[in-house]
């Protein structure tokens, strides 16, 4: 594979110029060119991770510089396809509503009574996509602050990423899946093959910030809060499907195909997720076989998706940012990487 195909990794006039995004455009972005079914299953080998180490344009280390300083919501590319998820290749995009419907001592969009669109992906580590088989579903997500799905203007937003076990998990459904921004990792359930493509991503994520397993979500907690305000966000927040949902039958199903299912197929027409959230846990072991041990979890709202695609733009095109690790979660002073 070369670079070409690969797509651009690092930082381009998109990530520089972008001034604000609008959940129409995104949305429109992703469900305009839909997979055919049976899903393809997009390999995530090692190979393009090293792509461009020897000539000293790492092409890996770009796209994780760039992931914790660009907001970019489209990243669409000279060439209009966009760029090569080199870890997550396999996913599908949602649509809904974040909605949190209990008091909380936290701000912005923790706060009791908010209510944003969100733009989510849902998507698998790596190149397995079947239930049965060791994978590690994740979430990520972007919260606009506005129910107005046709808003005319761009508005900032706030970026979420979850997971399983980075390492890997043995969940048979969405349903038994626990998705969490500060997940264990167990190296060992990634095998051969997988283990050292884990091992990459954690030197090139502590080469491009300090903490490669946890991501905070200040950004929430910074959404729609007024100038001034102390920032208030939790440590923990953590994403489970609710007990009312049914669970697709199915030996060996694709998660894309679950996930259409369920918004599609089922009488509720919709996934929903309950938000949880703590600010009690321990990390214990090192970074290849880490414990968190998490409690006083409180559901705090629900994460209703009402649509579902997957497609190229989803794949290739739409892009999540992280933030910045945060020495003092709720102090933006005490980033060690600065934001675009």
């Amino acid at each position: 594979m070369n670079d070409s195909k690969l797509g651009i990794e690092g930082l381009v006039d998109e990530d520089m110029k972008f001034a604000g995004s609008r959940f129409a455009e995104v949305r429109d972005a992703v469900f305009a060119n839909p997979y055919r079914r049976p899903y393809e299953r997009f390999p995530s080998t090692l190979g393009p991770l090293f792509r461009g180490l020897l000539k000293l344009h790492w092409q890996f280390l770009a796209a994780s510089k760039r992931v914790v300083r660009s907001d970019a919501d489209l990243r669409w590319g000279p060439d209009r396809q966009g760029f090569r998820r080199l870890l997550h290749p396999n996913g599908i995009c949602l649509t809904g509503t974040w909605e949190i419907t209990e008091e909380t001592p936290y701000s912005g969009y923790f706060r009791g009574g908010s209510r944003g669109l969100v733009i989510a992906r849902y998507s698998t580590c790596c190149t397995e996509t079947r239930r049965g088989h060791t994978r590690s579903l994740a979430m990520v997500g972007r919260i606009y602050p506005t129910t107005d799905p046709e808003h005319p203007t761009p508005l900032p937003t706030a970026s979420f990423i979850t997971q399983e076990d980075i390492g890997g998990a043995e969940s048979q459904s969405i349903n038994e899946a626990v998705l969490r921004n500060a997940p264990n990792t167990t190296i060992t359930k990634r095998g051969f093959t997988g283990a050292p493509i884990l091992l990459t991503t954690g030197v090139v994520l502590m080469l491009t910030d300090k903490q490669p397993t946890i991501r905070q979500v200040y950004e929430i907690a910074e959404l729609g809060k007024a100038d001034g305000e102390p920032t208030r966000a939790p440590e923990f927040l953590q994403l489970t499907v609710v007990p009312e949902q049914p669970t697709i039958p199915g030996e060996a199903l694709d998660f894309r195909d679950e996930i259409m299912a369920q918004v599609y197929d089922t009488p509720l027409r919709s996934l929903t997720f309950r938000i949880e959230t703590s600010d009690t846990g321990e990390t214990h072991g090192p970074g290849f076989y880490q414990r968190r041990t998490i409690t006083n979890w409180r559901e705090i709202g629900r994460l209703r998706f009402d649509a579902a695609v997957a497609s190229f733009n989803g794949d290739r095109v739409i892009n999540f940012n992280h933030a910045p690790w945060r020495q003092d979660r709720n102090d933006p002073s005490t980033a060690r990487v600065k934001r675009l």
